[in-house]
């Protein structure tokens, strides 16, 4: 999205910058009742546009898990065709959507890259 979001029928001006990113995750409304996968296009700290895989309406509220942070919830705020808008109830650091999973401890090296030791 951009200053010319009017021209191109896209959801209303956001107020902060967002990062491009692809991220899956699984939305359901907050009782838990699935409204299927959408892929996340772009987030910032107060909110996303995602694709999704059907229809999901404005003025929803929504659940979903986003890797590095956890469930999020929000709000639906534009829907257009497969794509939405959703603003979050409580802003997120997006940065933490970036950083590499790992099932390792934090900053720990796992055994197959660590340097191999000689045994005598």
């Amino acid at each position: 999205m951009d200053d010319h979001q009017e021209d191109t029928g896209r959801g209303p001006a956001r107020s902060g910058p967002r990062d491009s990113l692809f991220l899956l995750t699984n939305l359901s409304l907050t009782d838990g009742t699935p409204l299927g996968r959408a892929r996340v296009r772009n987030l910032s700290a107060t909110g996303l546009m995602a694709d999704c895989e059907r229809v999901v309406p404005a003025g929803i509220q929504v659940r979903f898990d986003l890797r590095g942070i956890g469930q999020v919830n929000g709000s639906v705020v534009w829907s257009r065709e497969d794509r939405i808008g959703i603003a979050f109830d409580v802003a997120i650091d997006p940065q933490m959507a970036r950083r590499p999973v790992s099932g390792v401890g934090r900053g720990a090296v796992p055994n197959y890259l660590q340097p191999s030791r000689l045994v005598r």
